[in-house]
């Protein structure tokens, strides 16, 4: 089971936090300064957002479903896996709790863009707080793939 198994933590971990950096860091910047249809953008942004949750969600199961069946219960006591778990959560809260206030703020706002509505500060006040999130999550799985990758566990 080795010989498949631990390749595809370090694929799953390499995929969650490179898509991670990559949309955060390089697409949606990219998308904003490039288009000027903020709308558009944001809408572009959104659906990649929304595929790098899910890239989460699975590799974050399989991230501490290997470490519980490699180490057993001491996997309970390494930082590797409470690091997985918070990004888990922050991923859940992210794509689960604020995302569907962002989409419902958006519909009140309609047919207004949602910055040019009477919503815009609730808007912009979750927007920040998601954006936050994001950032620690990005920061916790560079953590992450130091720690698995540069040799300590």
């Amino acid at each position: 089971m080795d010989r498949v198994a631990r390749p595809l933590y370090a694929l799953a971990l390499v995929l969650w936090v490179g898509a991670l950096w990559a949309i955060g860091g390089i697409v949606a910047p990219t998308l904003f300064g490039a288009l000027s249809d903020r709308t558009l953008a944001g809408a572009i942004a959104g659906r990649l957002f929304t595929i790098v949750a899910w890239i989460g969600i699975g590799a974050a199961i399989w991230l501490m479903l290997f470490q519980i069946l490699e180490r057993g219960g001491s996997a309970l006591k390494t930082a590797a896996f409470w690091v997985v778990f918070l990004m888990f959560l922050l991923t859940l809260a992210s794509q689960f709790g604020i995302q569907p206030i962002l989409a419902h703020l958006k519909e009140e706002a309609f047919p207004r863009e949602v910055m040019q509505s009477m919503v815009r500060d609730r808007f912009a006040a979750w927007h920040g707080i998601s954006s936050v999130l994001y950032v620690i999550e990005s920061a916790l799985g560079g953590v992450l793939v130091v720690w698995e990758f540069g040799g300590r566990r």
